[in-house]
């Protein structure tokens, strides 16, 4: 028996095309295109929408793998909550009259999970760290990235250091370089996590700076931070939902203006000034 690799069960698909037979390259094929159906479905489920024998299903896994067909959906369903697109892809069909109000539904209970156990204490003490802060440096990959973006826009009305990561270019140590114990960093991070995430928690931590995480993925908010939000990102398409992480985001910037005092006014209003003399808006 072939031993299982550490390869995901698309690119052992892949692999294995040049020597499938004809009924196993066609159920293959099927799979590629719709391996959400993996999570499931059953073997002979998965049979019939290929076209081909239970015999060919329960073949075709052992050839590239696995010890059963139930070992190799369990592999697909553990990645697909990881939030691999691809993986949550199927062939059922979608009922477009219903798609708005499916989706509402789902942002609705996204939303509501998150901010049950959103704690306001933490939040508002985050922001006090904020203003106190010599430097906010906002980080975020994939898509934390235009997340972070945005928290940093946001708060930079009343903070007059606020940087996003990492920079185009630019290295991690080469942006770590200029991390402080007096500054504060928020990480956005949500699932797929990239392993320069957690190379990033590790710097910032090694440089006694206070930290933030904010998203879905566990062991980033298990990391040693000082402060840790839990969002919910439950989805039943093919992307995972971001209403709670973005409603997170909006309250921590509100929070950060309403408690910026005379320095934070003060401060926009001199944006404002600005704006009337450039013209931009």
């Amino acid at each position: 028996m072939k031993k299982p690799s550490s390869h995901s069960f698309i690119s052992r698909v892949r692999s294995s095309m040049a020597d499938l037979h004809p009924t196993e390259r066609r159920l293959a094929e099927t799979l590629l295109s719709f391996p959400g159906d993996m999570a499931g479905y059953t073997a002979t489920e998965v049979a019939k929408v290929a076209g081909v024998s239970n015999a060919t299903v329960s073949r075709f896994v052992r050839k590239i793998g696995y010890a059963s067909y139930e070992e190799a959906r369990r592999e697909v369903r553990d990645a697909g909550k990881t939030g691999a697109a691809v993986l949550r892809f199927g062939t059922a069909d979608v009922d477009a009259k219903k798609a708005i109000s499916a989706h509402l539904d789902q942002s609705r209970r996204t939303l509501e999970k998150t901010y049950e156990e959103l704690d306001i204490s933490i939040v508002d003490d985050m922001v006090g760290a904020l203003h106190t802060a010599p430097r906010v440096w906002l980080a975020g990959y994939r898509a934390g990235y235009p997340l972070a973006s945005y928290l940093a826009w946001q708060i930079g009305q009343v903070l007059p250091s606020v940087r996003v990561i990492p920079k185009p270019g630019e290295t991690l140590a080469e942006t770590a370089a200029s991390f402080s114990e007096r500054d504060v960093l928020i990480l956005l991070g949500l699932r797929r996590s990239t392993k320069s995430a957690e190379a990033l928690v590790d710097a910032a931590l090694s440089t006694g700076m206070q930290m933030a995480v904010i998203g879905d993925v566990a062991t980033l908010l298990a990391a040693p931070v000082r402060w840790s939000l839990a969002c919910s990102t439950a989805s039943t398409g093919p992307l995972l939902n971001h209403t709670g992480v973005i409603a997170v985001c909006n309250l921590i910037a509100a929070r950060t203006l309403e408690l910026s005092g005379v320095d934070g006014r003060q401060r926009m209003e001199r944006i404002e000034e600005f704006h009337d003399q450039i013209g931009e808006l």
